[in-house]
């Protein structure tokens, strides 16, 4: 259970625009209390959307023996869906440019410019909202039949791991400032540089396994 969960969560970590925000909070003029707040926003969006879906299928009753056909039924269509995800980002044109002086930003990047403690908080939620590869990892712990004591624990795992990008430059930041946003930069050059190719590998691995996990489980 545990280790299914932390991959599942760590692809739902890799998110580029959460370590592009990353990046800018930590060049803004408060830059730990900007990424702690940005970080705060973070774990109470996947802490509460995590216990919500958990409770969701406990109550469905996935974890019962009886229920072996949903619960991996479950797993199969959320496969399916990443897949078709996948392959919609991957066929999608990518936009034509536009001038810079008519190209509108995001609502990301709006509230991230002249950031201020509500706006980072704010921006936490937005950006760590979850997706389908954080409920394919409280999936595998929903169905599980697992102690409560190891439910909260793996629970707990899912929500450090899917918040990684918020955490990790922070600590690195506390030790080495200039190093860390010298590092963010290029590796956030780097990724949007292959962001599709990042994002489709992402969601297509995910609804492999998951497919392959499904089918496995329902043809057993």
């Amino acid at each position: 259970m545990f280790g299914q969960a932390a991959g599942f969560a760590l692809l739902a970590a890799c998110s580029p625009t959460a370590m592009l925000v990353a990046a800018i909070f930590l060049v803004s003029a408060r830059p730990g209390q900007m990424v702690a707040l940005y970080l705060a926003g973070g774990v109470l969006v996947v802490a509460v959307a995590g216990t919500i879906a958990l409770v969701a299928m406990r109550t469905g009753g996935l974890s019962e023996v009886g229920e072996r056909e949903p619960r991996y039924g479950l797993r199969l269509g959320l496969g399916v869906l990443a897949l078709i995800a996948a392959a919609v980002i991957a066929l999608r044109k990518p936009r034509p440019p536009e001038p810079a002086r008519q190209r509108k930003p995001g609502l990301v990047a709006r509230m991230s410019a002249g950031p201020t403690p509500r706006r980072a908080f704010v921006v936490g939620l937005i950006v760590f909202g979850p997706g389908l590869t954080f409920i394919a990892a409280v999936q595998v712990v929903a169905t599980a039949r697992a102690s409560l004591v190891a439910t909260v624990a793996a629970m707990a795992m899912i929500v450090v791991l899917t918040v990684l990008f918020a955490w990790a430059p922070l600590a690195a930041y506390l030790i080495a400032p200039e190093a860390t946003v010298r590092w963010l930069d290029t590796l956030n050059a780097a990724i949007r540089r292959n962001s599709r190719v990042i994002l489709t590998s992402a969601v297509a691995l995910i609804g492999v396994l998951l497919v392959i996990q499904g089918s496995a489980g329902l043809t057993r």
